[in-house]
């Protein structure tokens, strides 16, 4: 198996410390803090535990309050909030260092039959002739700042492939919208719950940046700091996340530091299997010494 997939994979399996408390480790990603969709991902594999297995998550609320430290585990509480006829709540607190760095709550649902639409998915290019994000890091890292190198070295656990250029190698103005594939780098058990916990992780790659698409913006000068604050995510049918994913991004609003960004996943068939919304701390940076962009930080 692909490292870097097994090493999430990894993460995601908690160590239960007694009812309804478990830790998890963490990892640098060459951010300067943990990657957030890491402990979104392990908050919510924290909350899975502690419900009946035939509820499935199909929707989640976090906030992000302080930075992750990538040299310490993280500790999750979780509370049984209600478990009802056919839902069940949680709510978890991440915490470190005696702090909580994330709260989350998010519902469980047992499966039944009912109403079903969806939006029609976007009219982009397959995932056959795409570059991979991989491909097109490798061919600019030697042109990037040396704290930018760590980041885009970083081998991700799932193969993405644009299809827009990102911001990084196009920073002229554009429509804030954009559309990757996604899939895992192998073929994963036919474990629903394990799919999820990816889906979750992986949700947090790509969003916040779409808010940056209308401006002109250089990030190889490191003048932007970029910070999530929050991040939602709802399922809406079965899928695999070895199998090609088109996520479509687009950013409705930027106002007062702050961009929002809305999120759609659709298998490769057409079928739209879960959604997401974030908004992020988005503002230039005041001092050539302050806090770099691409984490989740406090503000």
């Amino acid at each position: 198996m692909n490292p870097a997939l097994h090493d999430v994979i990894e993460l995601l399996q908690l160590e239960a410390l007694e009812d309804h408390l478990f830790r998890g480790q963490s990892r640098d990603i060459g951010a300067p803090q943990v990657f957030g969709g890491q402990i979104v991902g392990q908050a919510l594999s924290a909350a899975q535990h502690t419900v009946p297995t035939s509820r499935t998550p199909h929707s989640l609320h976090a906030y992000f309050l302080r930075r992750g430290d990538f040299n310490r585990p993280v500790v999750y509480q979780v509370e049984r909030s209600r478990d009802g006829g056919s839902y069940s709540n949680r709510r978890v607190v991440a915490l470190q260092h005696g702090e909580p760095i994330l709260n989350l709550t998010a519902s469980f649902h047992e499966a039944e039959e009912g109403f079903c639409h969806q939006a029609d998915m976007p009219d982009v290019p397959g995932p056959e002739g795409l570059d991979r994000s991989i491909d097109i890091q490798k061919s600019i890292i030697d042109r990037v700042p040396e704290k930018m190198r760590r980041l885009l070295a970083h081998e991700p656990p799932f193969e993405f492939r644009p299809v827009e250029p990102p911001k990084w190698i196009a920073p002229q103005e554009r429509p804030a919208r954009k559309h990757v594939w996604m899939r895992a780098w192998n073929t994963l058990p036919d474990d629903i719950n394990l799919h999820r916990l990816l889906l979750t992780y992986v949700s947090d790659y790509e969003l916040l940046g779409t808010a940056t698409l209308p401006h002109r913006l250089n990030f190889s000068n490191r003048r932007v700091l970029m910070a999530s604050l929050d991040h939602a995510l709802w399922f809406h049918r079965p899928f695999r996340v070895d199998e090609w994913l088109l996520y479509a991004c687009d950013s409705p609003s930027a106002h007062g530091g702050r961009g929002f960004t809305r999120g759609q996943f659709f298998s490769q068939n057409g079928e739209l299997i879960a959604s997401t919304a974030q908004e992020g701390v988005i503002r230039p940076r005041r001092t050539e010494g302050s806090a770099s962009n691409t984490g989740k930080a406090s503000n």
